[in-house]
């Protein structure tokens, strides 16, 4: 019996990877998204919100295998580029920890030569990280209750 391994994609050196306790900056992920070929760079920013269905929510936690989220940030830079070879630069930064409302808790940016090829490589990179990256989050309630969210839920709500 032979087993076969792939081996591992190696990031590109312009695009840039993170999973941090420290806060996110817009600025910081722009400029690492940009280049003098882009025509557009699109940053998707997920924040905090202060509810959920309606329950008010306080704070979420964020937690990640962080090996693995990183070989899936690397897939998804990979696969940006099959489906849109244009593609300059690719950020993925995540943050993990407690985080309050209105702090921020992803931010994806894609740098590109045209605005559509950006546009739909962002939301494939957001879309793909929640259904893919081993990140959880717990829902930490106004009422001193806390709830982990379901991976399944993504499927239902992305």
């Amino acid at each position: 019996m032979t087993t076969t391994f792939t081996a591992p994609i190696k990031p590109r050196v312009e695009d840039s990877f993170a999973i941090t306790f420290a806060p996110l900056s817009l600025e910081e992920v722009y400029a690492k998204a940009d280049a003098p070929a882009n025509g557009a760079v699109v940053v998707m920013s997920g924040m905090v919100r202060n509810n959920t269905d309606g329950q008010p929510v306080v704070a979420l936690e964020y937690q990640a295998y962080e090996p693995m989220a990183m070989r899936v940030f690397y897939q998804i830079a990979a696969d940006i580029r099959t489906f849109w070879p244009d593609v300059q630069r690719v950020v993925i930064h995540h943050r993990i920890g407690r985080l309050q409302v209105g702090e921020i808790s992803v931010l994806v940016a894609v740098g590109c030569p045209h605005r559509s090829e950006a546009f739909e490589a962002c939301r494939y990179a957001i879309d793909t990280l929640k259904h893919n990256a081993p990140i959880w989050k717990k829902e930490h309630w106004q009422n001193g209750s806390t709830t982990w969210v379901s991976i399944g839920a993504c499927e239902q709500n992305c």
